[in-house]
């Protein structure tokens, strides 16, 4: 199996291939692209090898047709269904942010307990009742699911996601999900990163004389 780490690398280069896209640049070489993404040319190289592109001696490599690679290896062609549960400040943040904006994610689907919330559009995308979740999830195929609840909701969200089929799960509750061998689950805890930046804000001082 492909190592997370190496998937989070390659998540990293296609924005940073897209921004260079952006910028006007056609071609780049290793130790550029090393450069923004924080790692070495040698790493840029291999992990550019690992999903079957080269770069070219006196050229570099064509972003164009490396982003082609990148999100050939990242998405297989297809573009993937997601859901959300939870139409809370975050799960709209999350849908603003993603809807409509990424070719390959595709929220098809919002789902949420509050009965007031049930077929209301909400930034371009139906709210189901939770109640509907696994029928809805079948129905348009959705395979990815991200939990945008409250902790003391996730571990049963999580369940009516894996009932329901879904094969990844993207947990934004703060607390860590264990699930069944042979589900991905990525939990994302950004308590955790707030609190992380906090201490080093106020102790880089003291680590940097260590």
């Amino acid at each position: 199996m492909t190592p997370k780490k190496t998937i989070e690398r390659i998540s990293l280069y296609r924005r940073i291939v897209g921004n260079l896209l952006l910028s006007g640049k056609k071609q780049a070489f290793s130790h550029e692209i090393a450069k923004l993404a924080g790692v070495k040319s040698s790493q840029i190289r291999h992990d550019f090898m690992f999903i079957g592109t080269n770069g070219r001696a006196n050229a570099g490599y064509d972003l164009q047709e490396l982003r082609g690679h990148i999100e050939g290896f990242l998405f297989g062609g297809d573009a993937d269904n997601f859901c959300i549960v939870g139409v809370g400040n975050l799960g709209r943040a999350i849908l603003a942010f993603f809807r409509a904006r990424h070719k390959n994610i595709v929220i098809k689907a919002v789902f949420d307990k509050d009965p007031a919330l049930k077929d209301r559009i909400i930034q371009g995308c139906r709210c189901y009742s939770i109640d509907d979740a696994s029928e809805i999830i079948k129905k348009e195929n959705i395979n990815i699911g991200i939990i945008a609840v409250p902790v003391e909701q996730a571990k049963l969200v999580a369940q009516i996601l894996v009932d329901g089929g879904i094969k990844s799960i993207v947990n934004f509750a703060p607390v860590p999900l264990n699930v069944r061998q042979g589900l991905f689950i990525e939990n994302v805890d950004l308590t955790m990163y707030l609190e992380k930046a906090a201490f080093f804000s106020r102790n880089l001082s003291k680590l940097s004389e260590v």
